[in-house]
C-alpha cells in the first residue's frame, strides 16, 4: 500500500483467478495486479481494475506480489513474476521485476533485480542508513527469507540470508515502537521478529493465527501499525479439499491493528480497529 500523489491511498494485490478450470494450482497463475483506492483514510475503497504495462513477456504469464513504495522522487513497484500458467507450485524459474511510475497508473519496466537464485518472490522494500533493502522469499534456499542492499533501487549488492530455519513467505519489514518488526507468512499465522538496527532479527512469537492471516502489508504511524492481509474460505496451503473449487479459493483483505507493549508486538484480530491512514499520510 502507498499514498497516492492524489492524496488516497493505492492498495495493489494480486487479483486471484479463483473460476479457472484448468489442472492444478493453474487458478494461483496466470493472474494480473488488481489496484483499489481510498480517499476517506481505508474506511471505503474503490476497486480501479487491474495494473496495465507490467508484463515484459508475451501472452498470458504470472504476476505476484506487488510492493509499490515512494523513492528517489517517483513510485517503485517490485513485483513477482513467472512465465505461463504453470499447474503446479514448483518447477518453475521466478523473478522480480523493477517498474517505475509518476503517477501510479502508468508503469515503465526497469528489468529483473539481480537477486540470490531464479527462485525468488515477495520483494519488501524499506530505506536504511545507506540506501534501502529489499527482503524477499527464496524458494532456492528452503523457502526462507534473504536481502539485498541498493543506493538508489537501481543497482543491487549480493544477496545474504537473514531469517533461516522454518519455511516461510512474504517478508513486511517496518518500524514501530521504537523497534524495527519483520512479520512472515508461515502458513500458520505471521511469525514475528524484532531488531533494533534491520541485521540480527530475534523471533517474537505470532501472530493472525486465527483467522489465519496469510502475506500481509503494514502502514504504520509512530505509536500504532495498520496489518492488511488476505485470508480464505479453506487455506490452499495443505487442508483437506482446500482449492478444489471456487468456494476454497476465494479471498478477502482484512485488516488489524497492531501495537508493541512491553516491547512485543501485539495483534488481535478480533478487536475493534480504529482505521485513518491519513495518520501515516507522507510529505513528499
Amino acid at each position: 500500500m502507498v499514498e497516492g500523489p492524489d492524496g488516497a491511498w493505492w492498495l495493489f494485490a494480486t487479483q486471484r483467478r479463483v473460476d479457472d478450470d484448468r489442472p492444478g494450482v493453474s487458478w494461483v497463475h496466470g493472474t494480473d495486479i488488481a489496484v483499489a483506492t481510498s480517499a476517506d483514510g481505508g474506511l471505503t475503497w474503490t476497486h480501479r481494475g487491474v495494473v496495465d504495462g507490467l508484463d515484459p513477456g508475451e501472452g498470458r504469464n504470472t504476476l505476484w506480489a506487488p510492493e509499490v513504495v515512494f523513492a528517489e522522487g517517483r513510485f517503485h513497484m517490485f513485483v513477482s513474476y513467472i512465465t505461463g500458467i504453470p499447474e503446479q507450485w514448483a518447477g518453475h524459474e521466478r523473478h522480480i521485476l523493477h517498474h517505475v511510475s509518476d503517477d501510479l497508473v502508468t508503469w515503465k519496466y526497469h528489468g529483473i533485480v539481480p537477486l540470490s537464485s531464479d527462485y525468488v518472490i515477495d520483494a519488501c522494500v524499506a530505506p536504511t542508513a545507506d540506501g534501502y533493502r529489499m527482503w524477499f522469499k527464496d524458494e532456492a534456499a528452503d523457502s526462507t527469507t534473504w536481502c539485498a542492499d541498493s543506493r538508489d533501487l537501481e543497482t543491487w549488492g549480493p544477496s545474504r540470508p537473514v531469517i533461516e530455519g522454518r519455511p516461510h513467505e512474504g517478508p513486511n519489514v517496518f518500524t514501530l515502537g521504537g523497534w524495527h518488526w519483520m512479520i512472515v507468512d508461515e502458513w500458520r499465522g505471521q511469525a514475528v521478529y524484532r531488531s533494533d538496527d534491520l541485521e540480527q532479527w530475534t523471533a517474537d512469537g505470532r501472530i493472525l493465527v486465527e483467522p489465519r492471516g496469510h502475506h500481509a502489508d503494514v502502514v504504520a504511524t509512530d505509536d500504532q501499525a495498520w496489518i492488511f492481509y488476505f485470508t480464505h474460505d479453506v487455506s490452499p496451503f495443505g487442508e483437506t479439499g482446500a482449492g478444489e473449487d471456487p468456494a476454497t479459493r476465494r479471498a478477502v483483505v482484512r485488516v488489524a491493528e497492531a501495537r508493541v507493549v512491553d516491547g512485543h508486538l501485539v495483534c488481535d484480530p478480533h478487536d475493534h480497529v480504529d482505521l485513518d491512514l491519513r495518520r501515516a499520510a507522507r510529505t513528499r
